[in-house]
């Protein structure tokens, strides 16, 4: 398998490119992320997911960004957003015609062909209902089994699958200096999963980034 040091290096060559997964990008409002470690004798690859809402894009996204070694003796490589999957589908009856980033109150958010009830009255900002929908419907908001498959072969097993986690600051810490990247290095290297044992508390939920959607 491909060792550690050389995971390492391809994460922090995604960060210096803009290409590694940022919970705090200025045009997207973060809403919801999760995590997924594959690994066999020979092939690895990390999944990391975050959905998030762009306002302008008038769009409730999840973006993937894929690292693997693509098969026996290949070399690392990542894909950065390799999968962006729209998740409402009626942004028109739930957008205030007149007030951009506005719940007109008048549908349910669709997601999936599924009517999803909306605790926030009309006139709530957008990012307020979408992020209200995780308690209840985020398995719908994040990638199913069908999506899965299409970015990683169904054969390789799945090590983990992580809700939430220490994720660095890309402007302070390069990933190889974190210790989350480094453990699922180890984990993606060995196929030892007891190598993640994380020391620090998860700072993944959208109320530890208010940078995430403030231009």
């Amino acid at each position: 398998m491909t060792d550690e040091q050389s995971i390492l290096d391809l994460f922090d060559r995604a960060a210096a490119e803009h290409q590694f997964p940022d919970l705090d990008h200025v045009y997207e409002y973060l809403i919801d992320c999760r995590l997924h470690a594959f690994a066999d004798a020979t092939r690895w690859a990390l999944v990391v997911e975050k959905v998030a809402y762009t306002p302008r894009g008038g769009a409730v996204r999840d973006v993937v960004h894929v690292f693997d070694n693509a098969g026996p003796g290949a070399a690392p490589r990542w894909r950065s957003e390799i999968g962006t999957f729209d998740r409402v589908e009626n942004w028109d009856e739930i957008e205030d015609e007149w007030e951009p980033e506005v719940f007109a109150g008048s549908a349910p958010v669709r997601v999936r062909g599924r009517d999803l009830d909306v605790t926030q009255p009309a006139g709530a900002g957008l990012v307020d209902v979408f992020r209200g929908l995780v308690p209840q419907h985020r398995d719908l908001l994040l990638c199913d089994e069908e999506e899965l498959g299409w970015l990683v072969p169904g054969e390789l097993p799945r090590l983990l699958v992580i809700d939430a986690w220490y994720q660095p600051d890309l402007f302070r810490t390069i990933p190889s200096q974190c210790e989350t990247y480094v453990q699922l290095a180890r984990v993606l290297a060995t196929g030892a999963v007891d190598a993640y044992r994380p020391t620090h508390a998860p700072n993944t939920h959208w109320s530890r980034w208010p940078g995430s959607g403030s231009l």
